[in-house]
């Protein structure tokens, strides 16, 4: 699939960009050299390798769980903007 100067102009124009000459030649160029490479990965044979969504093995770092106490009301209330009783005032957002 070629990429050239025109096509570049018609994206750019949808995407309310103004290029100058220069930057869609440059820009048609750099895409086509993109698509290029594409074409070559799709000539790989890659029917034996597994998905992945990432390239390195990666896990979470996650700590135990421990139970303990919560934090007082009125320290949780503390630097509240509004509050009723023992809960946050909230505006109302659904009418």
């Amino acid at each position: 699939m070629g990429i050239d100067k025109e096509t570049v102009k018609y994206v750019a124009n949808l995407a309310r960009i103004e290029l100058r000459d220069e930057e869609l030649k440059r820009l048609s160029e750099q895409l086509k050299q993109i698509i290029d490479f594409i074409d070559k990965l799709k000539l790989l044979d890659i029917k034996d390798v597994e998905p992945t969504s990432h390239i390195l093995p990666m896990s979470n770092v996650l700590r135990d769980d421990q139970p303990r106490e919560s934090l007082p009301i009125s320290k949780t209330l503390e630097c509240a903007p509004a509050k009723e009783e023992n809960f946050f005032l909230v505006p109302k957002v659904i009418e």
